[in-house]
């Protein structure tokens, strides 16, 4: 019995996948990802106008009591994800995070929540951190 060479691409790319530096998502996957972002900020947030006050689904969701404002902040997961996915900071996440919970505790009471909702977009906050994180990112490279 004789043993089968080991390809050397093989090698290759089983470390490539080990945790290494090529392990990292590449620049593209990150616009790509931020794109999906902003039109989810946009939808959340500033999707309609009335009277020139933007707002968004989140708004509009949240006036259902307790499972609108528990939808919109589970859908509001997404950028915290991205921002996990990407490798960026703790703090990065966490204050997104906070942003998230600040817009989900104050928009669970009743007509002030809602109309905090429409104010504070919490989805646009977190899309602002993220730009500028992965603007940095692409200033160091």
């Amino acid at each position: 019995m004789s043993a089968t060479p080991i390809n050397p691409v093989e090698v290759d790319v089983r470390r490539a996948g080990a945790g290494g530096a090529s392990d990292r998502p590449a620049p593209l996957d990150l616009d790509a990802d931020l794109e999906r972002v902003r039109k989810l900020a946009k939808l959340l947030d500033a999707q309609f106008s009335f009277a020139g006050i933007r707002f968004g689904w989140d708004g509009i969701i949240g006036l259902v009591p307790v499972i609108g404002d528990m939808a919109t902040a589970l859908v509001g997961v997404y950028p915290i994800h991205i921002a996990r996915k990407h490798r960026f900071s703790k703090m990065l996440q966490w204050r997104m995070a906070g942003n998230l919970l600040i817009d989900w505790g104050v928009g669970g009471i009743p007509l002030l929540g809602d109309a905090f909702d429409v104010a504070f977009k919490a989805n646009l906050k977190n899309l602002a951190l993220l730009e500028r994180a992965a603007a940095k990112r692409r200033a160091r490279l």
